[in-house]
């Protein structure tokens, strides 16, 4: 079981990119799924969370500019990210509430101009 993160790169302040987390796991439907970023020198920290019937929480620096959704039917999770500021540059990864998979390899996200 892994969970595989993909949709990052490099976009200008204001813009937006869409992440995606997909996982082999045989139970995701039924969790709880975060989205978290590590940005240099600091801890990971939550973004966003989903649960299974798709009640959404947010971390007020991201409510508002970023929307979680999921799709069980393909064991992914969606991050969708709006008016992006360079303190948003982190790697992103997603995970449950406990951890429960390994950690995978991130996705880097890079705000800039």
């Amino acid at each position: 079981v892994q969970l595989v993160e993909s949709g990052g790169g490099l976009v200008q302040p204001g813009g937006c990119l869409r992440l995606s987390c997909t996982t082999s796991g045989s139970i995701f439907s039924l969790r709880t799924m975060g989205w978290y970023r590590q940005a240099p020198g600091k801890q990971r920290e939550l973004v966003a969370s989903i649960s299974s019937g798709d009640s959404t929480v947010y971390t007020d620096f991201v409510k508002v500019r970023f929307t979680i959704s999921r799709d069980n039917a393909k064991n992914t999770v969606y991050l969708q990210m709006n008016s992006l500021k360079p303190e948003d540059t982190a790697v992103y990864y997603c995970n449950t509430l406990t951890y429960y998979y390994p950690w995978g390899q991130g996705t880097q996200v890079t705000v800039s101009s």
